[in-house]
């Protein structure tokens, strides 16, 4: 099944640099619906007002970290099935044990590429 370029992506970093990077790193792989929340709180908020087919969200933010959100996504029965892609600056072994038994879809440490990100999300929502 080919990944549909036109669903909504939400984008979660409370560093509005790095909400520039990802929206024009998913920009260069194909996709134009993406929408940005600074924190867990307001992605959850805009999550619970329009269906994403994706999520990519930093671990790091306050006063919501993307932890914190993905439990609450996978413990929502109309948002548990949601992709969701944890973005982190740390490779501890911790963290990703700690995402994947939250539920989290994949994981990307940071710094990455556009070819790193589309693999990751090939590896999700299937080959564009």
């Amino acid at each position: 099944m080919a990944v549909d370029l036109k669903m909504p992506v939400l984008i979660v970093d409370d560093y509005a640099t790095m909400l520039r990077i990802v929206k024009n790193l998913l920009k260069q792989i194909g996709f134009d619906n993406v929408d940005e929340a600074s924190d867990g709180g307001q992605a959850l908020q805009m999550m619970k007002l329009k269906k994403y087919g994706l999520v990519i969200s930093d671990w790091n933010m306050q006063p919501t970290s993307g932890i914190e959100l993905l439990r609450t996504v996978r413990a929502d029965a109309d948002l548990k099935g949601t992709p969701f892609i944890m973005v982190t600056a740390e490779s501890k072994t911790d963290n990703v044990i700690e995402a994947k038994n939250a539920g989290v879809s994949n994981y990307i440490v940071k710094p990455f590429s556009s070819e790193i990100l589309k693999g990751k999300i090939a590896s999700v929502l299937g080959q564009f």
